[in-house]
């Protein structure tokens, strides 16, 4: 939440430092936030359960030129009290928010103690992780930037073996596209907290033609951190999960 003493140039400074994907923020709504010339925060939504806290702030901006921008913040952690870890995410739009905010309220925690027998807790895991999803909802596309949006996809990506120029050069010609959110767990790996999260990124291309992005994030890190990856299949992307577990 915003301090009353700050300035919004302090304020807004303070939201991309702690942003875990502040980059997934497009070029020009940064360009357009550095005219801000004061802002307005209120809490949006929020839930407190035993294994989550979640809010989710709208901090609004007036623009130089008139107008108004708004950014969604989202606060999580465990919830183990005060001295529990927060990450924090900022979108541009409200969508994107509600879909960040239901994967974390769709997750779950095995919350058995680290000394217990993990085995069967992992096997679990591969399990989930290589399970042919439901039939996906029929696709509803909207047109809204999304040559700039599978651009901002490629470019989080940190795996190596991520989608190479002629992808990017295909998706040049996306004027449309759709997000689904097609697996979410957050579970005990190798005796530690771990999020899995795998979105399908769909484009609709020029000449009616259709591709798909495939984006994995997750905490399957040596210390704990946010990773993106993104791959051309969903296979490439569900082994590359798969691999996660077994060497975190």
């Amino acid at each position: 939440m915003s301090d009353p003493y700050e300035t919004t140039e302090q304020h807004l400074e303070r939201l991309l430092r702690c942003a875990l994907n502040s980059f997934d923020l497009s070029d020009t709504t940064i360009e357009r936030l550095g005219t801000a010339l004061t802002h307005s925060s209120a809490l949006h939504s929020s839930l407190h359960s035993a294994a989550l806290h979640r809010e989710t702030y709208r901090h609004t901006y007036l623009l130089a030129d008139g107008s108004a921008l708004t950014l969604w913040e989202l606060v999580h952690g465990g919830g183990r009290g005060a001295e529990a870890p927060r990450s924090h995410e900022l979108y541009d739009v409200e969508a994107e928010a509600q879909i960040a905010a239901a994967r974390l309220a769709g997750g779950f925690l095995d919350t058995r103690s680290p000394g217990d027998d993990t085995s069967q807790s992992d096997l679990e895991v591969l399990t989930l992780l290589t399970t042919s999803p439901p039939a996906p909802l029929p696709r509803m596309y909207a047109q809204d930037k999304s040559a700039d949006h599978a651009r901002r996809v490629l470019r989080r990506a940190e795996n190596g073996d991520r989608p190479g120029s002629e992808t990017a050069g295909l998706l040049r010609a996306a004027f449309a596209h759709h997000i689904t959110q097609i697996f979410g767990r957050q579970c005990r790996v190798d005796g530690r907290d771990a999020g899995f999260t795998l979105y399908e990124h769909a484009f609709l291309l020029l000449d009616g033609t259709e591709t798909s992005l495939w984006e994995v994030e997750h905490t399957a890190t040596p210390d704990g951190r946010h990773m993106c990856e993104v791959y051309g299949d969903e296979q490439a992307a569900r082994r590359a999960m798969e691999n996660r577990t077994r060497i975190c």
